[in-house]
């Protein structure tokens, strides 16, 4: 649970209270509420699934159990791409904060950052922290795993010290109601809010456990645990500070509106203005420790990402090369440093490149509900330690709920993401040209329905409601009732389309190595209890 709750909350409760009231006004508050509602009914799903099949990670490898190789790849493209490009976000979230230092002797910071985007002196330093975060991974191994629950205890206490400083400093409750309503701009950036704030990108390090499962000594017991646990307590973190943040904006900065509230630092601009000098001082440290926490870990876990997709066949070989001493890929790390510089120089802002990862993230979580009830009855006699109640109903809402925010990311932003995604197809086409298309039949068909899906998605999106960014042809409320049918249709499909794969044997042994090592802890603890 301090794995998942340390992974939440990282720079996104630097910049996501902020970013959220920039868009809904003080409605963002129920922004957090329907962002944890979505991610809990995906994360129900995951939580079986990394039970069944604990190892390290699992996130990338279960739809290939389920549905071949072709949705294999795009899950675990999209998943990549997601987390490949956290890791630029931290550095941005660093400088931003860096950016606003109040100091005399630091006033040449106040430059690194213009309209919410780094400067050239900003990116040099946001890449500095990059290398940085490269040369800790490059020579070590998991070197900060061991202080993960100091990290996490200090992430915890720093927002708890915010939230009561804030509300105890200066707190205009006028502040809800200031433009009439609770929703000044429309419930409908309530909605956009929740996929483009860096809510469902706050919420993305749920995976973290499920991804660690292998390292639980009973998972059916400790992934649920974790992952519900970690997602309940940093909601209440999130909404906690997104209604102390609200109380504490001076009201003459919102009369024009919430939309013009414009912050390089949130909390610690908010901090100085309230006088609040030792809080600041601690914001400014943590704005380097949680975000470069973040980071380091983030890019160990995308090598070994990148490692997994090419024993998966949908890399070069050279991605799959481990150092002879320190055990890295080290060839992997090279190229996600690449890949991040390129996100960083295209996306220099934090909020931009928070509605990116968002997205992607949200096409990779898609495929955990469909997986979970496939191999209910592809593989109907693995050992399961969690068998969740009610999956058949929380499976296809979750994947609803995922359709609908996706479209609520709003246009052209959903266009853009989706067509990244769909850009890494070639790719796939070219290694399985290189093995002579084995197999190649029954593993599109399989997952013929994502492709299929995404294209639909893109074309309501860029036809939907003007409140998304659409030509509004279909008209709100109509919209997202064509996206909850659309969703139970592709659903069905989904799940017929699966079958008994032939990685489903990997799985089937990693998950008898399971019921084994279960087993032999249940006998010795019989044999214990007799003595």
């Amino acid at each position: 649970m301090m794995v998942g709750l340390g992974s939440i909350i990282g720079s996104g409760w630097l910049f996501g209270a902020w970013r959220a009231a920039q868009i809904a006004g003080p409605a963002a508050i129920i922004s957090w509420i329907i962002g944890m509602v979505v991610i809990l009914f995906i994360a129900l799903s995951y939580s079986e699934l990394g039970s069944m099949f604990p190892e390290a990670g699992g996130m990338v490898k279960y739809t290939q159990y389920s549905h071949g190789s072709f949705l294999g790849f795009i899950a675990g493209w999209a998943n990549w791409i997601a987390i490949v490009s956290v890791i630029p976000v931290e550095a941005i979230a660093s400088v931003q904060y860096m950016s606003s230092w109040p100091w005399e002797w630091a006033q040449w910071t106040h430059g690194l950052v213009e309209n919410g985007s780094l400067t050239g002196g900003g990116l040099a330093i946001a890449s500095v922290l990059l290398i940085v975060y490269f040369l800790l991974n490059y020579w070590t191994v998991s070197l900060f795993s061991k202080a993960n629950s100091f990290i996490t205890v200090f992430k915890v206490i720093i927002p708890g010290l915010t939230i009561g400083s804030l509300l105890f400093a200066g707190f205009h409750g006028s502040n809800f109601t200031s433009a009439g309503s609770i929703a000044p701009n429309g419930w409908a950036s309530v909605l956009t809010a929740v996929a483009t704030s860096g809510i469902i990108f706050a919420f993305n390090g749920f995976q973290s456990p499920i991804n660690m499962a292998g390292e639980a000594k009973n998972p059916g017991r400790s992934i649920p645990i974790a992952v519900i646990g970690s997602i309940l307590i940093a909601t209440v973190i999130y909404v906690l500070l997104q209604v102390a943040f609200i109380g504490a904006v001076d009201p003459s900065m919102i009369v024009n509106g919430w939309q013009h509230l414009n912050f390089n630092s949130p909390f610690a601009d908010l901090a100085i203005v309230l006088g609040i000098n030792w809080l600041v001082i601690l914001l400014y440290v943590d704005a380097f420790i949680s975000p470069s926490g973040t980071g380091i870990t983030y890019t160990a876990t995308t090598s070994r990402m990148l490692y997994g997709m090419e024993k998966n066949k949908y890399l070069p070989s050279v991605f799959g090369k481990l150092h002879p001493l320190y055990g890295i890929p080290r060839q992997a790390m090279f190229f996600n440093l690449g890949v991040s510089f390129l996100f960083l120089f295209m996306f220099r802002g934090w909020g931009v490149l928070a509605e990116v990862i968002s997205v992607a993230t949200l096409v990779s979580y898609i495929t955990g509900p469909v997986t979970v009830m496939t191999l209910r009855r592809t593989g109907q006699n693995l050992y399961r330690p969690l068998r969740l109640k009610g999956l058949s109903i929380i499976a296809p809402l979750g994947f609803v709920f995922a359709s609908l925010v996706l479209y609520w990311a709003r246009w052209p932003l959903t266009g853009q993401v989706l067509f990244i995604i769909m850009a890494g197809l070639p790719v796939y086409f070219y290694y399985q040209s290189k093995i002579k298309w084995k197999g190649f039949r029954q593993n599109f068909s399989a997952g013929l329905w994502m492709v299929v899906y995404l294209l639909c998605m893109m074309t309501i999106s860029y036809l939907g409601s003007e409140k998304f960014g659409g030509l509004n042809i279909i008209p709100f409320g109509l919209d997202m009732v064509i996206i909850t049918c659309l969703s139970l249709m592709f659903y069905s499909w989904a799940i017929k389309s699966g079958f008994q794969t032939e990685y489903l044997e990997q799985g089937q042994k990693v998950n008898e190595d399971l019921r084994s090592m279960e087993n032999n802890v249940a006998a010795q603890t019989a044999k214990k209890d007799a003595v």
